[in-house]
């Protein structure tokens, strides 16, 4: 039997993470204005400090590696330290997200229009809704049309790990 695609094993790790209570966050407050290792695989924190390795070889060609929705935070938390320690610059292209590792690089595209942004990963979060899977700085938001709508659906591609 092939092994599960790279969205379900997300995904599962992601329920087992929420179903232990382990997560948490930068937490609410986001919105409009809340706010490799190995060659070939990815490391996916989990809340637990957990590490698992997910083949990036068995991924499907053009396939994102997550999709939901993105929101943006904003000057509210200027100069605030972030869940990786580093102070959070809204004209930086950064980003939060619940599990993957500090530093790494995300393509984030925005389905309705197509329009795409690069960001690294500095803090965690969105906690504030199930369906969004990542929240982008203000720069990051602005390139993709995202400030003005608040929120929208995106699909994510790692392009690569942590430096």
């Amino acid at each position: 039997m092939p092994p599960p695609p790279l969205l379900a094993q997300v995904a599962y790790l992601f329920a087992l993470a929420t179903s232990l209570g382990s997560i948490s966050g930068c937490g609410g407050g986001h919105g409009s204005e809340r706010a490799f290792n190995a060659p070939g695989t990815t490391q996916i924190e989990t809340a637990s400090n957990d590490y698992s390795f997910i083949d990036r070889s068995r991924q499907q060609p053009g396939k994102p590696d997550e999709v939901g929705i993105a929101s943006w935070y904003g000057k509210k938390f200027q100069g605030k330290k972030t869940a990786s320690g580093e102070r959070y610059d809204a004209r930086a292209m950064t980003a939060a997200h619940r599990k993957l590792p500090f530093g790494t690089w995300v393509e984030v595209r925005r389905v309705d229009t197509g329009s795409t942004v690069r960001v690294r990963i500095t803090d965690r979060g969105p906690f504030d809704d199930s369906h969004k899977i990542i929240d982008l700085s203000r720069a990051a938001a602005e390139k993709i049309g995202l400030v003005q709508i608040g929120a929208t659906r995106v699909e994510l591609r790692i392009v690569r790990g942590p430096e």
